[in-house]
């Protein structure tokens, strides 16, 4: 199949027009060697990953919520009786190292609050590879140390390396070629959050690799 080219990953995200020189050959090496390689696949997995970095632009988490936004997002740990932010929430607003290790803290292989794991394994690359388990098991199959150097997740190489690595260690190619399309972004998110702009892209993709 034909590599994908800047004017086609531009007609899919056009926001990324800023980066998508930079990635345009990291995403093509990324998903040959996860056979991404058919268009159902690669209109999925673009759609997903582009959603999931803000069209290219976002690599790393920033957690930098308000009080409000922290009720929002996890109501169990940060929201009232009535509704409203808790105390938590109001400490630890606009703190986004505090917000990681406590939201992220004994989960993932992560350890506990005090250990820093949940700032230091948040969300990174271009499906926002979360926790000391991923970014080992990620770090293994791709061939880095993601575990010292978590940081890497952010350079477009292995941005799009992680995000395909997690795509087909997931089954997501199996579901895109069904049109599952749902079915992957819960996979992926845990919900459905964001899926009108994700299915946009979706078709985008569909149309460009018709």
């Amino acid at each position: 199949m034909r590599s994908l080219t800047e004017q086609q990953l531009l007609r899919i995200l056009p926001n990324a027009r800023p980066v998508a020189g930079v990635f345009v050959s990291a995403l093509n090496r990324a998903m040959s060697r996860y056979r991404i390689d058919s268009p159902v696949r690669r209109a999925a997995f673009l759609a997903q990953a582009g959603h999931e970095s803000g069209q290219l632009r976002r690599l790393v988490e920033s957690l930098n919520y308000s009080a409000v936004g922290l009720a929002a997002t996890w109501p169990a740990r940060f929201r009232d009786a009535d509704g409203q932010p808790n105390a938590l929430a109001q400490r630890l607003a606009r703190r986004p190292e505090a917000i990681a290790n406590h939201v992220y803290a004994d989960r993932l292989g992560n350890g506990p609050t005090v250990s820093g794991d949940g700032w230091r394994y948040r969300g990174r690359g271009l499906i926002q590879l979360t926790g000391r388990d991923n970014y080992r098991a990620c770090g293994d199959a791709i061939g880095v140390d993601l575990l010292t150097k978590p940081e890497l997740l952010e350079q477009p190489e292995w941005a799009a390396l992680s995000a395909a690595w997690y795509w087909a260690s997931n089954g997501l190619n199996e579901l895109a070629d069904a049109g599952r399309f749902e079915a992957i972004t819960r996979r992926i998110n845990g919900g459905t959050h964001g899926q009108p702009q994700r299915l946009a892209l979706w078709r985008a993709g569909q149309e460009v690799f018709a």
